[in-house]
């Protein structure tokens, strides 16, 4: 998928779950619904060569209804699935380099639109370079960064690091505290490191 379509994704998405809260609203215009159908028609068309633009629906549908950890386990789903893997302990740093930007960003730019830009890897790669962080610490492996990354991201306490189970999935979460469980890697904050630099590849 190619940037173009990635925009036309995004679009198509987000229109058609307009189209669908309108549609359940009494006093929604007909001629305004029509006019919804006509566009969603319109990027169907030129969504036809793009085969896995569905795979977003589920993730832009819990994100909608605020079922934040859902979307959280999703999200991992997502990216393993794009990794062509099922099991996260079977990711390889030459894997998580290869993932695709255009997908990474659909994910991304989803998860910020619902959260009124609170949530999403963009958010979180940002935080990790306004700390100093750059692709350069990444190759490093830099831990000390990466702790002080994860106290900002509300992922430490004390000194160490919560289990997932105890990470807050609310819209109060602290800002990039969500999604939190793809970086939950049983290889700790090396593959931590590979997902950063790949984000910061795909300017993210």
């Amino acid at each position: 998928m190619g940037i173009s379509d990635n925009m036309i994704a995004i679009q198509y998405l987000l229109i058609k779950a307009f189209f669908m809260s309108q549609t359940n609203t009494q006093s929604a215009d007909y001629s305004e619904i029509e006019q919804l159908k006509e566009r969603i028609n319109s990027l169907e068309e030129k969504l036809w060569r793009v085969s896995n633009i569905y795979r977003y629906e589920s993730l832009q549908n819990l994100l909608q209804e605020g079922q934040w950890f859902k979307a959280d386990q999703e999200t991992v789903r997502l990216i393993l699935s794009i990794a062509g893997q099922t099991n996260v302990e079977n990711l390889r740093p030459a894997e998580i380099e290869r993932l695709d930007c255009s997908e990474l960003q659909v994910i991304d730019r989803l998860w910020s639109i619902y959260s009124n830009d609170r949530f999403g890897f963009s958010v979180q790669a940002k935080i990790y370079q306004d700390l100093g962080g750059s692709k350069q610490s990444t190759i490093e492996q830099n831990t000390g960064l990466i702790e002080q990354w994860g106290d900002r991201l509300g992922w430490r306490n004390n000194g160490n690091w919560l289990k997932c189970s105890d990470l807050d999935y609310s819209e109060k979460a602290v800002e990039g505290g969500l999604p939190g469980l793809w970086w939950n890697s049983p290889y700790g904050s090396k593959m931590t490191n590979y997902f950063l630099a790949r984000l910061m590849s795909c300017e993210i």
